[in-house]
């Protein structure tokens, strides 16, 4: 049995039904109200609200105990005795564990936390590397298509036959592209870029080359940089003041095939008219500079003409013309007595006096005389001029006719030329050559002292048997 009385045995009871009408949140007016109790005002639609902590509001002082239990209590209370107990029952008694974990459960429900925005920077931060991962594998797969691309360790095996012709001058990129139009290589980027990386760009040789379709950029540069072997070669001489037939004569007397008349007539390497040469020129006479060319073998002709005018093209610009335009006189007119020096003077000592005997006759208007003009209109260039070649009314016979000959009659030395364009200051007019002077001349003005001259030439030709007394041995 409980030693409460039963008046807190009733006051806990009420307590209790007070706790329980807070949780529903439900207040009812009572119907019913005992005389005994005071009138109080209505209570509010719903309860105050606990604290913050879930702390029941404070009960009232215990005066006030009956009639805070009119206001509370249910709305068919049953009736009590005198004892203030339900007929019939007795007090019963709430444990007090039970009023504590009441005040528990009629605790508000704490609010939801906001969520954090640092969870959004915490996502960002881990999507970082994936993306950094994604970039660099892009990257390395690009680097490798990048390298396969330029050294090409997969490259098939190259096939058919490409004629490529590399220009003088061309770059690596220029010889690139054109090797990528003509199929011999894949890209002129990437050729151009291993030619930079190999150090062949300056290397790069031009000419015309045999290539194939598909090639590696390392073989198309190991060809295209690699010189060619040495061809083999024959050293072709030709002598100053042989004619355009002589040269093709001996041309033909050392087995070499062509036609050097022929390939002699005509060029367009030189523009004749600027040398002052006639509009209807047929031959390249004087203009076949002598020389000794090295030439591949077998030989070619036209190579060989285009040696010989493009080294004229180069000696003749350094002769001064200045002395010779003075005297009216045109580079063709200068190459034509170049060509006389050189076939009647026997020593580069006597070159600048034949060519002032030559002036000296053009000024006074005489027949210049001289015998290789006419072997050159006969072709006889070892024999004794006969009396109707003398006679000959061919242009170049320089005894018929006046004036220079229409063309050179041979090929000059540059000694030649130079000394036709800068003549001795002399005023001989006639030369002959001097018995066993081994090639030199006797100069003279006066025509007695030409015939005293002439005959003793004639008369150590006698004591020879007719042959040149020019050159004598002991």
């Amino acid at each position: 049995m409980s030693d409460r009385t039963p008046e807190e045995r009733e006051a806990a009871r009420r307590e209790r039904e007070a706790r329980r009408a807070g949780r529903t949140g439900e207040w009812d007016a009572p119907e019913t109200r005992t005389p005994a109790s005071p009138e109080v005002p209505s209570p509010p639609e719903s309860p105050p609200p606990l604290s913050a902590v879930g702390t029941p509001p404070p009960m009232p002082p215990a005066a006030d105990v009956d009639a805070v239990d009119d206001r509370i209590g249910s709305k068919k209370r049953p009736p009590t005795n005198s004892d203030g107990h339900e007929d019939g029952h007795a007090p019963r008694e709430l444990p007090l564990g039970v009023r504590r974990v009441g005040h528990r459960i009629g605790a508000p429900t704490p609010a939801p936390k906001t969520p954090r925005p640092a969870r959004t920077r915490t996502r960002t931060r881990s999507l970082l590397p994936r993306v950094i991962a994604v970039l660099a594998l892009v990257l390395a797969i690009a680097a490798i298509w990048f390298l396969v691309e330029l050294f090409q360790p997969f490259h098939g095996a190259a096939h058919g036959s490409v004629v490529v012709t590399v220009p003088s001058g061309a770059t690596a990129g220029t010889i690139g592209n054109q090797l990528a139009r003509d199929g011999v290589v894949s890209s002129g980027f990437f050729f151009g870029l291993r030619a930079m990386l190999a150090g062949d760009r300056g290397s790069l040789r031009a000419g015309v080359f045999r290539l194939q379709r598909g090639m590696t950029y390392g073989d198309a540069l190991t060809i295209l940089t690699t010189p060619p072997k040495a061809a083999p070669t024959t050293n072709v001489t030709v002598i100053p003041g042989r004619t355009r037939r002589q040269i093709a004569s001996l041309l033909h007397q050392q087995g070499v095939h062509g036609r050097y008349l022929t390939s002699t007539r005509h060029t367009t390497l030189l523009n004749l008219r600027a040398y002052g040469a006639p509009r209807h020129l047929d031959n390249l006479e004087g203009f076949l500079f002598p020389s000794t060319y090295q030439l591949r073998e077998p030989i070619s002709i036209p190579a060989l003409v285009t040696d010989q005018l493009t080294t004229f093209r180069q000696r003749f610009a350094t002769v001064s013309m200045g002395y010779a335009r003075k005297k009216n006189l045109t580079p063709y007119d200068v190459l034509i007595i170049g060509s006389m020096v050189q076939a009647e003077a026997g020593t580069v000592h006597d070159f600048p006096l034949v060519a002032s005997v030559i002036y000296n006759r053009l000024r006074l208007g005489m027949v210049l005389g001289i015998d290789a003009t006419t072997r050159y209109a006969v072709n006889n260039f070892t024999s004794p001029l006969t009396n109707s070649q003398l006679s000959s009314p061919s242009p170049y016979n320089t005894r018929v006719h006046t004036g220079l000959t229409p063309t050179p009659i041979d090929n000059p030395s540059l000694a030649a030329i130079n000394a036709a364009a800068h003549p001795a200051r002399t005023n001989y007019l006639y030369f002959v050559a001097k018995p066993c002077g081994n090639g030199a001349s006797v100069f003279t003005s006066s025509y007695a002292q030409f015939l005293l001259d002439s005959q003793r030439y004639n008369q150590a030709r006698a004591k020879r048997g007719g042959r040149s007394p020019v050159t004598c041995r002991g």
